[in-house]
């Protein structure tokens, strides 16, 4: 009974060991997966360098690891702005942006993990409305890329000193008031009936240029025809005739004797 005992405390204890070690090896290694880095944190401070993808030793239970996400997040907005002539501008854009891996310590230590409600969000807004107060309504409309281009680089400026990167940026829409939408559709009405007008001056222009050139060849060819009836002309059509119903003319020397 004594060995029995003896054997089951050393298992016991064979056990507490074998659980010891591999929680100190667990707390001893960190993994760190593809397209992410670690910020090391030791003793509630953040360290300089991070930890690149793989597997990693340190210490246990001093050193914590923080995963950063340095894949491209897609960030969708919507947001209300006026334009340079007062007109109310509803947007919706999408911004695709990263965390550059270099700079996950320090965003990490001066900003924490909510960096997109912190940062990303409000500089979307900031952008928008300092872009959109540029451009009159209309021109939101017909420079759409060339906007688009200047609230990336207004939003990468605001954004670029956290260690975050912009990677494209979409316009998904612009809306108006109804006032303004009527006055632009309004407008578009004015300008298609001002082209079909043009077309159909251009069109009688370019019918009435024909019906001259065809008056004109056709009084040329009458001219032409005119000249070319001369004497000769008409007694030979005439000799022609007559040959035609049947008559024939011979000339002698003295006489002349016509048979019907």
């Amino acid at each position: 009974m004594e060995n029995i005992m003896k054997n089951l405390t050393k298992l016991i204890i064979a056990g507490v060991v074998a659980i010891f070690l591999l929680i100190l090896l667990l707390a001893s290694t960190t993994i760190i997966p593809a397209g992410h880095t670690g910020v090391l944190v030791q003793m509630g401070a953040v360290q300089d360098g991070v930890l690149q993808e793989g597997l990693h030793i340190k210490t246990p239970f001093v050193t914590s690891v923080k995963k950063v996400d340095n894949r491209v997040i897609r960030v969708d907005v919507e947001g209300s702005s006026s334009s340079n002539d007062l007109q109310t501008v509803n947007a919706t854009v999408s911004v695709n942006y990263r965390v550059n891996p270099l700079q996950s310590a320090n965003l990490y230590k001066n900003v924490g993990n909510d960096y997109e409600a912190t940062i990303v969000r409000p500089a979307i807004q900031e952008s928008l409305k300092a872009v959109t107060a540029l451009y009159s309504a209309e021109e939101l409309i017909t420079k759409r890329q060339e906007i688009g281009s200047q609230m990336r680089d207004n939003l990468n400026e605001k954004i670029s000193g956290y260690g975050l990167t912009v990677e494209q940026f979409n316009i998904i829409n612009f809306s108006f008031s109804e006032e303004f939408d009527r006055a632009i559709e309004a407008k578009q009405t004015a300008q298609q009936e001002a082209l079909k007008a043009e077309q159909d001056l251009l069109r009688i222009k370019v019918e009435a240029e024909q019906t001259i050139a065809k008056a004109e060849a056709e009084a040329e060819a009458n001219r032409l025809i005119s000249q070319s009836i001369t004497p000769e002309l008409i007694q030979m059509k005439e000799a022609e005739a007559r040959l035609q119903h049947g008559w024939v003319t011979v000339q002698g020397a003295n006489n002349v004797v016509t048979n019907p």
